[in-house]
């Protein structure tokens, strides 16, 4: 089983996060690597079943969304190269959000596993994504301080 796993501290309190990411069809704070988010069908973003495709490549659909523990979890129906439908198997992603009460900051996972003939090509895609959403994510919240 291949697994990526990302993490970082963003600046702000963890509810002021969890709003910002909670929806899976708002991607704004992304934009500098989100270009573009559909989302088919009529679910709204915090419903299981939600589905999205990113960047016109990238299509998944949401599995679970847990308030109470600052968690959401996805699976990747499609997408391109290594994560194309058929190649990839059980691509579950999953951001889960803990508060560093020390400095009311936020302590921010990004990680997936999935089963895969080619465990490092997926993990050489999605790292660099993975990492660029983080770092999305901790400089939208710089700019607004």
């Amino acid at each position: 089983m291949g697994r990526c796993r990302n993490s970082i501290v963003v600046e702000a309190p963890i509810s002021e996060v969890w709003n910002t990411i909670r929806d899976f069809h708002d991607l704004t704070w992304a934009s500098g690597v989100v270009t573009s988010m559909t989302n088919p069908g009529s679910l709204s973003g915090d419903r299981p079943g939600a589905r999205r495709i990113l960047n016109n490549v990238f299509d998944e659909t949401l599995l679970s969304l847990d308030d109470a523990n600052r968690t959401f979890s996805y699976r990747v129906d499609d997408g391109p190269g290594p994560l194309a439908r058929g190649t990839v198997r059980d691509y579950i992603g999953r951001v889960h959000l803990l508060p560093v009460t020390e400095n009311a900051t936020t302590f921010v996972i990004w990680e997936s596993t999935f089963e895969s003939p080619n465990d490092r090509a997926i993990s050489e895609m999605c790292n660099p994504i993975y990492q660029a959403l983080l770092v999305s994510l901790r400089d939208h919240f710089a700019r607004a301080r």
